[in-house]
């Protein structure tokens, strides 16, 4: 036994417009989502008393910024290799 945690993040494509791309990055632990940052929401969003701090925390620092650089990074980069399968 012992504790599961898990990050998963999701490119979500709707259109062919770069603009309909989403991102959605979850962080899990035993199974549970805690906290989940949506691109279209803008920030992080807390499911757990720790994942509400976390999110107030996030989003007032660095890794706001750098999830959203990861849109642009991962998403918006392999769209034309997701479109083209």
């Amino acid at each position: 036994d012992g504790y599961f945690y898990h990050m998963m993040r999701q490119c979500r494509y709707s259109s062919k417009d770069l603009q309909g791309i989403e991102l959605i990055t979850s962080y899990v632990f035993n199974q549970a989502e805690y906290i989940r940052f949506n691109s279209t929401v803008g920030k992080y969003v807390g499911y757990t008393e720790y994942g509400v701090k976390n999110a107030e925390a996030w989003n007032k620092g660095p890794e706001l910024a750098g999830e959203l650089g990861e849109l642009e990074r991962v998403c918006k980069h392999n769209a034309p290799i997701y479109y083209s399968a």
